[in-house]
């Protein structure tokens, strides 16, 4: 590729160091000196440029007042040739009448710098001493001094219009080698748009009712979420369990965390999606006017309504839901600008990202329609099935509990070793319940599977030991204790005549109490 080096030629340097001087001359002082003439130049013409324009301006005034002299002459012409006529007076006439307003007859102000030594005159000035010039040249008794006088103001306009074309041509000659040169005094900006889209204001939303709340004393469970599930037994494969799920600080939960049990578009998305496909100046006017429109619950949202259109039977209705929730999805992935560069490729002819996401819509809505059809299919089959199996964990014997034991991070044994590696295969989360030591967490977990996969678990639960059944601790100072504590006594006393009658010296299994004191 070859670069064009000619548009450097005019820029106009002062103190190029690359100059060579005659040895005998200071080469700072040579820059010196060729800086202060380029500098005395480019002032010099510039101020003759300002002084030619205004020249030309003072004279464009006078000309207009020496056609109105002629015109005065030429109306009064027959006055003119009364035989009692004065010349004079008929010539102070003629400039009365061409003088005009009194505000006109101040020339403009001179730019700065412009003829600072001397007033300008008034034109009436000009004018009259225009008049006597022509008087002058005239003489004292000329034959026909009407003509006379005609002949001599039209030659003084020639020649004033002739001044005003030498100057123009001064002034082009100048403001084109004004022009030749690239100086920091011709940068200017060349052009500067700012936009800024302001958001309407929305109503505020009417606040919620806070519900009555009964006190507890185990306030945190009331706080753990319901189980969702989305298949036609209303259980999922057990992906959730894959999930990283957010841990929630109970201390930092919000008050309208209620909402995330129901998912759906607000009436923000719903206005989104009525939105038809392909409409995209629409789309991109309405997320202009309203920014949280984008935001990712509306995508899941509208994805939830599409799926419930689909299994009502609203065909249209939930493949433009999908189409509006994956522009959503793909202006928010697209980074600070990415509706602008969604909408910049999806309206470009030809570009492959109209492809890339009609595709991509009609995957998703493949999807959802298969699934609906699937959902509706076992409905109909199994109209009556309403309860879902799961498997949990629970201890069979109410004087026994099952207790979680984790696997040590760094195992030494073998059978640690092995346990350890069983754990690393569970889902995050269900290892984070079994290391919050809770069961009810473990069977939440579980709950979220299908009963092949947490049968499996269980399974592996068990081989990696990570569960055991332990016997309780009886508090004897409680009523119900002492109650236990009798039925366990009788219990053993019976057992011990029962071996003794039977001639067995086998000893009997004891069971260990523990009083607890408050």
């Amino acid at each position: 590729m070859v670069v064009n080096y000619s548009k450097w030629d005019a820029l106009e340097l002062s103190d190029d160091s690359d100059i060579e001087v005659h040895p005998n001359v200071d080469k700072r002082s040579f820059i010196r000196a060729k800086q202060n003439q380029i500098h005395q130049q480019r002032y010099e013409r510039r101020h003759q440029i300002e002084t030619l324009k205004y020249e030309r301006i003072i004279n464009d005034g006078l000309l207009q007042r020496i056609d109105k002299l002629l015109a005065s002459l030429q109306e009064h012409a027959q006055q003119a040739t009364a035989p009692s006529q004065n010349p004079d007076e008929f010539m102070m006439h003629a400039l009365m009448d061409c003088a005009g307003d009194g505000a006109d007859d101040v020339p403009p102000e001179p730019p700065q710098g412009v003829y600072k030594q001397t007033e300008q005159p008034r034109y009436s000035v000009m004018m009259a001493s225009l008049v006597d010039q022509v008087k002058k040249d005239a003489g004292d008794t000329p034959p026909d001094w009407l003509q006379t006088y005609l002949k001599g103001v039209e030659g003084h306009k020639s020649k004033v219009e002739g001044l005003q074309s030498e100057l123009k041509q001064k002034l082009v000659d100048l403001e084109e080698e004004e022009g030749k040169k690239i100086t920091s005094d011709s940068i200017h900006t060349g052009f500067s748009v700012s936009s800024v889209s302001k958001e309407k204001e929305k109503p505020k939303p009417a606040e919620k009712a806070k519900p009555e709340t009964v006190e507890v004393l185990n306030p945190g469970s009331l706080k753990r979420d319901s189980l969702k599930r989305l298949d036609s037994a209303g259980q999922s494969s057990g992906a959730e369990a894959d999930v990283e799920d957010e841990v929630k600080d109970p201390s930092k939960i919000r008050e309208d965390d209620d909402d995330d049990e129901h998912i759906e578009p607000s009436e923000l998305g719903k206005a989104f999606a009525k939105i038809k496909m392909g409409e995209y100046k629409k789309c991109l006017q309405f997320i202009s006017e309203n920014h949280e429109v984008v935001k990712e619950r509306e995508t899941d949202g509208l994805l939830v309504e599409g799926f419930n259109a689909q299994m009502d039977g609203k065909a249209d209705y939930a493949k433009n839901c999908v189409h509006q929730a994956l522009l959503l999805q793909y202006c928010r992935s697209l980074g600070r600008d990415g509706v602008g560069l969604f909408f910049k490729r999806i309206t470009t002819p030809g570009h492959q990202a109209q492809k890339v996401f009609l595709d991509d819509v009609n995957d998703t809505y493949n999807r959802i329609r298969t699934r609906s059809a699937e959902l509706a299919k076992e409905k109909a089959a199994n109209p009556k099935s309403t309860e879902t199996e799961q498997i949990q964990l629970h201890a069979v014997d109410p004087n026994t509990s099952i207790h979680i034991n984790i696997p040590s991070p760094s195992p030494t044994e073998e059978v640690e070793i092995k346990a350890r590696e069983i754990f690393e295969t569970f889902p995050p989360g269900l290892r984070r319940a079994l290391e919050s030591g809770e069961l009810d967490e473990v069977n939440e977990v579980l709950g979220k599977m299908s009963v092949e996969e947490a049968e499996e678990i269980v399974e592996m639960l068990g081989d990696g030991g990570m569960l055991s059944v332990e016997e309780g601790v009886i508090d004897g100072t409680t009523e119900e204790g002492r109650e236990k504590l009798k039925e366990l006594e009788e219990k053993a006393r019976a057992e011990k005549l029962a071996e003794g009658a039977a001639g067995q010296g086998a000893g009997s299994n004891e069971v260990e109490v523990a009083d607890v004191d408050d």
